[in-house]
C-alpha cells in the first residue's frame, strides 16, 4: 500500500470527507491522461470497425472463428480493427486484423483478475485503461461499426451504450450488427414484445439500429453496404 493509499484509508476511518475530497480532484488529471492518450493514438488510425464478444471464448468454439473471419473480410475492405484487447473473441478479433495484415487496436483494461492483452495487437496501437467509462468512449467515438457476437454483462453493456447514443442523437448513427440469430433471439424477441410492443418504451425505428446476422459475409456486408450509401464521417 501507498503512503497516498494510507491516508486516504486513515481519512475513511476517522471520516476526513476533505482528504477523500483532495484525491478526487488529482482523479481529474489521471482520467484527463487516459483522454489523451486515446485520442492522439486513435485519431490517426482510421475507419474502424469495434468487435465485441465474450473473453470467456475459446478457441475451438464457432463464434472465435467467426469473429476472425468477420476481422479479417473487414480489414481486407480497409477497415481497421478495435477489440477490448483480451482474450476470447477480442482476441479472434485482433487474430483476424493481423492475418489480413490489418490495423490491430486493443483497448486494454486493467481488472483485479489481471486481463493481459492478446499477442495480435500491434503494439503502438494498445491502449491500457483503468476508467471503463473512458474506455466505451473510444469503442464509440473511433469505430465505424460495431460487431456483437456472443458475450456476457460487459458486451452487453457495450452494445446497449451505442444503441442509446444514436437513439438519443448524441453520436451519428452507424451499423450495429448482432451475430448469431440463436443467441440474440430470445433478447430480440423480448425487446420487440415487450420492451417495443407492449409497454411502448422505444419507438418503431429504434428496432432499425439493430440488424442481426448468421455469416461473416453477411455482417461484413452489413457495414459495407451502409457505406455505399452514406459517407465515413467521425461519430462526435
Amino acid at each position: 500500500m501507498t503512503d497516498n493509499e494510507k491516508r486516504i484509508e486513515q481519512a475513511l476511518e476517522q471520516k476526513d470527507w476533505s482528504e477523500i475530497k483532495i484525491k478526487d480532484s488529482w482523479q481529474i488529471f489521471k482520467i484527463m491522461a487516459e483522454f489523451v492518450e486515446g485520442f492522439e493514438t486513435l485519431a490517426r488510425i482510421g475507419p474502424c470497425v469495434s468487435i465485441f464478444g465474450s473473453a470467456r471464448t475459446l478457441p475451438d468454439n464457432a463464434s472465435y472463428k467467426l469473429a476472425e473471419d468477420i476481422a479479417y473480410k473487414l480489414s481486407l475492405h480497409g477497415f481497421g480493427i478495435i477489440t477490448g484487447g483480451g482474450p476470447g473473441i477480442m482476441e479472434a478479433g485482433n487474430k483476424g486484423a493481423r492475418l489480413a495484415n490489418g490495423k490491430s487496436v486493443g483497448l486494454n483494461i486493467d481488472l483485479p483478475f489481471e486481463q493481459q492483452a492478446n499477442p495480435y495487437i500491434d503494439m503502438d496501437k494498445l491502449i491500457n485503461f483503468d476508467y471503463f467509462f473512458v474506455r466505451k468512449l473510444m469503442f464509440t467515438k473511433y469505430a465505424q461499426g460495431y460487431v456483437v457476437l456472443p458475450g456476457g454483462f460487459g458486451t452487453m453493456d457495450e452494445l446497449f451504450e451505442a444503441l442509446t447514443l444514436i437513439q438519443t442523437g448524441k453520436i451519428a448513427r452507424f451499423p450495429i450488427v448482432l451475430v448469431d440469430k440463436s443467441y440474440w433471439g430470445g433478447l430480440l424477441d423480448w425487446i420487440n414484445k415487450t420492451m417495443q410492443k407492449s409497454t411502448n418504451n422505444i419507438g418503431d425505428k429504434d428496432l432499425e439500429l439493430i440488424q442481426v446476422v448468421d455469416t461473416a459475409d453477411e455482417a461484413v456486408a452489413a457495414i459495407t453496404e451502409f457505406y455505399n450509401k452514406y459517407s465515413i464521417k467521425p461519430n462526435f
